[in-house]
């Protein structure tokens, strides 16, 4: 992901999953399409044992698959549209 939606969201009554749902409706009616890569703060994949089980291994929530970033700083979230691999970049010239 090169670019997307930064979201914060600090709100001790609301789960990791209601974070991320709501930070993924509010991306889709700003850029149009929903995401389906959102990077959290590590933390927040271990103290949301309700979401994944405390093993951290499960990481999707919808559609929209989590991954822990050290960067990301605790409670922001950052959604966007993961790079497809398969696609080959693709130059234009104008004249």
């Amino acid at each position: 992901m090169k670019t997307g939606l930064l979201w914060f969201d600090d709100d001790p009554r609301k789960g990791l999953e209601e974070k991320v749902q709501r930070a993924a409706t509010h991306y889709e009616h700003k850029y149009g399409h929903a995401p389906d890569l959102c990077y959290v703060h590590p933390g927040a994949l271990s103290a949301d044992r309700q979401v994944f089980g405390g093993n951290g291994k499960v990481t999707k929530v919808g559609q929209v698959e989590i991954r822990s970033g050290r960067s990301v700083l605790p409670h922001h979230y950052w959604l966007g549209m993961a790079e497809d691999k398969s696609r080959k970049s693709c130059t234009v010239e104008i004249q």
